[in-house]
């Protein structure tokens, strides 16, 4: 019986010893590690505080009148909030530097714990094999007092006791080290998630002040010739909705009603962290579109603003309808093709971070809101905003606009028909 016992913690002992397989890293000070991460909190707190500010006096300059003055005070509030984004993004950069750093220090602590409760395992495993080699009755013969024989065996049941107590401690450490490096891997994804805003940010700012050259340059800082800029845009604007009616007109198709959610509320997530709607979905009188009509949702968004998925999905394509000279149409744009049968589109944006076939998550960061005349991306947008619409998945699909008089070699998410369309706000969270 003592024999099989043994052999089982054998076993036992050797399962672990393959599962628990060490790496070494640089271990750094706990103490001082705490104490970066600390400071760098505070600092960010201070960086927070001024960013709330910036972004409090953008807003109440992008509610003053339209005029060259305004816009290039915009351009520059914007500058400086963008600036103040960037030194966030830079402060958690360096958090999760540290974070990965402090998180190694505990693998290595945890692994060298492992190494110790290895040892102690194998010392008294060592110890019960003296105790397995000597057949039971020669150790009777070998005894002079019946007493050793007990005492022997209180020995062995506490190396046993002893033994189930090691391998317990190495299984918990082995857990917690897993959770470590299970959170490390998350820190890291973090990172990179930061580095890609980070990039994203900084060409926004690059946009910026390539919007403020073309502004002067093209108006030559004189306030009619901006006024004649804002009527040719909405002239642009009319133009490209009027082409893209007509073709969605001939395209026109009978939806399945039972491959797209209901109306419901909820089922999407807003597309922004403030929300303020400048003009919603359907009919409208604002002189702005010929039929009309508005296929999506405007947002009140600063330039730079990040933009984030409304709902889990697979990137369908993303493009910048800019990039076609003549075309004034979306600016940059992407559409994501999610999992219940809706697909959404994001447009007038100033910098994309996603790529054709990407899985996104809801709430992530796509992209930096735009719409800044002038600015690479806006299209025929008059004024920072985001564009966001929604359409029922079989009714859209990313096609050359042939039939279009300025977008003929661009590809753009195009509707079959108007049914194709729909409310964005009968999905969103109540408002």
């Amino acid at each position: 019986m003592k024999s099989k016992y043994v052999s089982t913690l054998f076993i036992i002992f050797f399962a672990v010893l393959v599962l628990a397989v060490p790496f070494s890293v640089m271990a750094a000070n706990p103490s001082e590690l705490q104490q970066q991460i600390e400071q760098v909190r505070r600092e960010r707190e201070v960086l927070l505080e001024e960013q709330k500010k910036l972004q409090a006096e953008l807003e109440v300059v992008n509610k003053e009148a339209q005029t060259l003055g305004g816009a290039v005070k915009s351009l520059d509030a914007t500058r400086k909030k963008l600036v103040a984004d960037i030194s966030i993004t830079q402060s958690k950069i360096t958090s999760t530097n540290l974070t990965i750093r402090s998180l190694e220090n505990t693998v290595t602590e945890k692994e060298q714990q492992i190494v110790i409760h290895r040892k102690a395992i194998a010392r008294t495993l060592l110890a019960l094999s003296d105790y397995d080699s000597q057949p039971l009755i020669l150790s009777l013969l070998a005894s002079a007092q019946l007493s050793d024989i007990w005492g022997d065996r209180s020995r062995l049941e506490g190396l046993s006791a002893r033994l189930e107590e090691e391998v317990n401690d190495l299984r918990e450490t082995r857990k917690i080290l897993n959770q470590e490096k299970e959170q490390k891997e998350k820190v890291i994804e973090e990172q990179v998630s930061l580095r890609g805003q980070l990039s994203g940010q900084k060409s926004v700012v690059e946009e910026n002040q390539k919007a403020k050259q073309v502004l002067l340059t093209e108006t030559k800082n004189k306030e009619a010739e901006y006024q004649k800029m804002l009527a040719e845009n909405i002239a642009r604007q009319k133009e490209s909705e009027e082409d893209l009616y007509r073709l969605e007109t001939e395209l026109r198709i009978t939806l399945d009603p039972s491959l797209f959610p209901d109306p419901r509320h909820s089922v999407l997530s807003w597309p922004l962290d403030k929300v303020y709607i400048t003009q919603r979905f359907g009919k409208t009188n604002s002189g702005l579109y010929s039929s009309n009509f508005h296929n999506g949702l405007d947002f009140r968004a600063s330039m730079g603003t990040p933009v984030k998925a409304a709902l889990s999905g697979i990137v369908e394509g993303t493009d910048n309808t800019d990039n076609q000279r003549g075309c004034y149409s979306y600016g940059r744009w992407i559409l994501i093709r999610h999992d219940n049968g809706l697909t959404s589109i994001y447009a007038h944006l100033s910098a994309s971070l996603v790529k054709k076939g990407q899985r996104v998550e809801t709430g992530q960061i796509i992209a930096y809101s735009g719409g800044t005349p002038g600015s690479n991306g806006a299209g025929y947008s008059t004024g920072p905003h985001l564009h966001m619409g929604l359409f029922a998945t079989q009714g859209v699909e990313i096609r050359q606009f042939t039939t279009s008089k300025g977008c003929k070699q661009v590809f753009l998410p195009i509707a079959s028909g108007r049914d194709a369309y729909l409310d964005p706000l009968a999905y969103l969270p109540n408002f």
